[in-house]
């Protein structure tokens, strides 16, 4: 158990949250929610004791073992895959550090035997003979062989040590779990795997998450940090974000009766205070409007983005035919003898391989050419292209967002353009921040102002979501929905992929490639059913 006792923490003269009162309690798994900056990640630091808060205090009993997902994918170049998972029990691996240093010592004394008794008993308690067995468990579950167990951390690719890191946070059963962003970076079985494990999880798990349906599959409560404060809602996200917006239409409605309760009395005072026979209703419709205050809605630290795209004109009956492209990148075929037709209301997701799709993507917008084959649209097509490295459109861009701005812009009117950016939450005078400074996900709302602003009939779009916050995915999610025309796109956000693809296309790690019509959810279906699982 987790007790938070009145806790509160500024930063930088800004106040985050103050006077937060909860307990986390065992067998449970809580969302910590939150905008971008609001300090989701910095609770998560109090809880593990890394930040001391302003006022207020953290209890965990001593008896309790808290394990922490590690950010720096660094930190454990110099060990094998075997020993890092390990690290995520440090007393374990200490034991067995300090038996393998006494029994390789030469002049074995008694009292090094004494002591080596104790750490076997201390050893065989925290279930040390099963350590490396527990450790292939989770890196396979996670989508990595044995193999790994032996290989240094300092040989693998930026994936895969994000997942040994994430088996570490979870071996040795912990009371406790800590786990900031655990899905970036995994494919879509090690997700499904981590939900399943949560999910039967017997301790306590806070989780700091971006991806909806993970939030959705595995929390039983959301932890909101809004308002400067901290609440626990029962549910998970789905049923915490339908709650929050009936919530706010019910003040509105609210607010909207008293408005009008209020016009009523104000103008009955002003029509009657000076007529006589009036003045005692007047004067007791004064004191009930004394009484009668309209609820103000409190200033969320939630903004969500309006993301919208409009067709200049439909799309006609030939839209894109692409026959037999193969592309390699050295000795690696990406794709190869890629054929697919897209027709009207095709909304296409590019699973699998993610270099072959962004390569894909860029053969399709093109700036690269294919080894083979060729690939047509359609005369009455006009695309626009959301890319999965944004860098070269601001890189060395000095202009600010509304300069930046103007350039795709056919109504060129500074009035135009602001109340443009101010619907993308660039308002004031953050429209004249200048391009190449902005963060990750400033970034990205511009290259989807861009976007809008073609009034293309095709979309393509790599990875929308990087760096967005979830108001902002859900606004991405919401435009890709709605929008009428066609759409080839990748994703990590599954609810998207479900909730927009009508159709998936993988591409294989050996560059063959699965064309199926229907829903995300009808796809996975689909490869169990190959699996037998």
């Amino acid at each position: 158990m987790i007790t938070v006792n009145n806790l509160s923490f500024q930063f930088g003269g800004q106040l985050l949250f103050k006077d937060v009162d909860l307990k986390f309690t065992p067998g449970n798994c809580y969302g910590i929610i939150g905008a971008n900056g609001a300090g989701k990640s910095t609770f998560l630091r109090i809880l593990c004791g890394e930040l001391e808060p302003t006022k207020g205090e953290v209890y965990i009993p001593d008896t309790v073992r808290m394990s922490v997902l590690k950010q720096d994918h660094f930190a454990y170049e110099e060990y094998t895959v075997l020993d890092t998972v390990i690290m995520g029990n440090k007393r374990l691996y200490d034991i067995m550090k300090e038996k393998d240093a006494l029994y390789a010592k030469e002049d074995f004394t008694d009292e090094d035997g004494i002591r080596a008794s104790e750490l076997e008993g201390e050893f065989a308690e925290l279930n040390g003979w099963e350590a490396e067995s527990d450790a292939s468990k989770l890196i396979q579950g996670l989508g990595l062989t044995d193999d790994y167990l032996y290989m240094q951390m300092s040989s693998l690719k930026e994936s895969e040590k994000v997942k040994v890191l994430l088996a570490q946070a979870l071996f040795g059963n912990p009371d406790i779990i800590l786990l900031d962003e655990p899905t970036n970076g995994l494919d879509i079985d090690a997700v499904m795997w981590l939900e399943n494990f949560l999910a039967d999880y017997f301790g306590t798990v806070l989780v700091v998450s971006h991806d909806r349906h993970f939030l959705n599959d595995v929390c039983t409560n959301i932890v909101d940090i809004d308002y400067s404060g901290i609440k626990m809602y029962v549910g998970n996200y789905e049923f915490w974000y339908e709650s929050s917006q009936l919530i706010q239409r019910m003040i509105k409605m609210q607010n909207k009766k008293n408005e009008e309760k209020i016009a009523e009395l104000q103008s009955f005072i002003s029509r009657f205070s000076a007529n006589k026979s009036k003045s005692r209703q007047a004067t007791s419709r004064r004191k009930l409007l004394d009484k009668l205050t309209v609820e103000e809605l409190p200033a969320s630290s939630r903004r969500y983005p309006f993301i919208g795209f409009d067709m200049d004109r439909e799309a006609g009956k030939e839209i894109l035919h692409v026959e037999g492209l193969t592309k390699s990148l050295g000795d690696k075929v990406l794709f190869r003898d890629l054929s697919f037709h897209v027709f009207k209301d095709d909304k296409i997701a590019f699973i699998g391989n993610e270099l072959a799709i962004t390569t894909l993507f860029k053969v399709l917008n093109e700036e690269i050419l294919p080894d083979a084959g060729e690939f047509k649209f359609g005369v009455s097509i006009t695309t626009s292209y959301f890319p999965h490295d944004n860098s070269p459109y601001f890189e060395g861009h000095t202009e600010s967002i509304l300069d930046w701005m103007r350039q795709y812009s056919k109504d060129q009117t500074e009035t135009y353009l602001r109340g443009f950016l101010g619907k993308m939450l660039f308002s004031n005078e953050a429209v004249f921040k200048p391009v190449n400074v902005l963060s990750g996900g400033e970034k990205v709302r511009c290259m989807f102002s861009r976007m809008m602003m073609f009034g293309s009939n095709m979309l393509i779009i790599d990875q929308p979501t990087d760096h967005l916050d979830l108001e902002s995915i859900t606004a991405v999610n919401n435009g890709m929905q709605s929008f009428k025309g066609n759409i080839l796109f990748s994703s990590h956000d599954y609810e998207i992929i479900n909730t927009v693809a009508n159709r998936i296309i993988e591409i294989l790690p050996d560059g063959s490639y699965i064309d199926r019509q229907g829903s995300y959810e009808d796809y996975l279906d689909y490869k169990r059913s190959l699996s037998g699982k």
